[in-house]
């Protein structure tokens, strides 16, 4: 059954989002980043690219032809994916397809709507009895 990791109180979702998918990438871990729309989506490509400073992340657009060799993935809209390792979710709804992922990670802002929505979307895996784990960015330096 998938997991579910919540990371609370990011000051910056992108950077969060940049940040654990390098820590997975290191750990051998191919990601999925969904984000919510095509902006997101173009920041976090050029975020990518010069993350962190004295490396780089490899990475594609879903539907790009060397998606399958990419260790992170950025989709926008589409639901077929080349692995099913781990889904950095940016959405504020829970997506249809994250089930089909071994992890799933939500990164929730302190903004306070994003804090209300992730806090349904909690909700929405707890109630159907999903192992959730919350790691509150506010209190620590890592992700």
């Amino acid at each position: 059954m998938t997991k579910v990791d919540f990371y609370t109180g990011s000051p910056d979702k992108l950077r969060t989002a940049c940040q654990l998918s390098h820590k997975a990438m290191q750990s051998g871990v191919r990601a999925v980043i969904s984000a919510p729309d095509a902006a997101t989506t173009d920041a976090l490509d050029k975020l990518l690219w010069h993350f962190p400073a004295t490396a780089f992340i490899p990475h594609s657009r879903g539907d790009a032809d060397a998606t399958g060799q990419m260790p992170v993935i950025l989709n926008h809209g589409g639901d077929k994916f080349p692995h099913h390792e781990l889904l950095i979710s940016l959405h504020d709804e829970c997506m249809p397809f994250f089930s089909r992922f071994e992890r799933v990670i939500e990164i929730i802002s302190s903004d306070t709507e994003d804090s209300r929505m992730g806090r349904e979307r909690f909700k929405f895996y707890r109630d159907r009895g999903y192992e959730l784990h919350h790691i509150d960015l506010s209190k620590t330096q890592n992700t």
